[in-house]
């Protein structure tokens, strides 16, 4: 057993946010994704849109600084960069669906190794209320990298051959980003671009739910 240490939640918000580029509008979905506001890179232009309506979030504001009005998708306080905007509901879905946002990072309960998305609900007894803006923005976004832990707490895997959950979207994710690894889905399936420090390929593919190919750069 390699000695290797998965990186954190606000680590891997950290790490997405290193690849989304000057100038891109972005969507960030609920959890893990929300975080990835506190870490764009100092001097870099990403504008971050909300389905609620915004454009130009910031990072999370301070405990004494919180407006209780503006808040994001997911009912969190969020700030308000120089240049942001507010506006209906509906106008943000126009930019969704008229393919202006250029990413959007979600969560995902699985991904499946031709990009299929199930990150909703996993069973009857989940109750959730609705799939949300996620449909939309899976299918509207020029792009959807995924942002999740590799294993439920369980360990079981999170990508799989196929999902076995309800579907977001079919063959809509491009990249994931996991607390052991960056991987890219291809023609060919999983792609693995970059692994943390101390971990080996093999380990890693144990935890997967189907077969991953590996880039020769990399060495595990």
């Amino acid at each position: 057993m390699s000695d290797h240490q998965p990186l954190s939640r606000k680590q891997m918000a950290a790490r997405v946010a290193q690849d989304i580029a000057e100038g891109w509008y972005c969507n960030l979905g609920i959890g893990i994704p929300t975080l990835i506001a506190d870490y764009i890179p100092e001097g870099r232009e990403v504008v971050l849109h909300s389905e609620n309506g915004i454009l130009g979030m910031g990072p999370a504001p301070a405990a004494d600084k919180v407006d209780p009005w503006l808040i994001n998708a997911g009912k969190q306080h969020v700030t308000l960069l120089p240049g942001g905007s507010f506006f209906h509901h509906a106008d943000s879905f126009a930019m969704i669906r008229g393919g202006h946002i250029d990413l959007c990072v979600l969560g995902a309960f699985e991904v499946a190794e031709n990009g299929d998305l199930a990150n909703w609900a996993t069973s009857a007894a989940d109750a959730a209320p609705a799939v949300g803006g996620a449909m939309d923005l899976a299918v509207g976004a020029k792009r959807i990298w995924v942002v999740t832990e590799h294993t439920t707490k369980d360990g079981q895997p999170k990508l799989v051959n196929r999902c076995s959950y309800p579907l977001t979207a079919l063959g809509a994710v491009s990249r994931i980003y996991t607390n052991l690894a960056v991987i890219d889905v291809t023609g060919n399936g999983f792609l693995v671009r970059e692994m943390v420090p101390g971990l080996s390929f093999e380990e890693l593919q144990d935890k997967t739910g189907t077969l991953l190919h590996l880039e020769e750069s990399i060495d595990g």
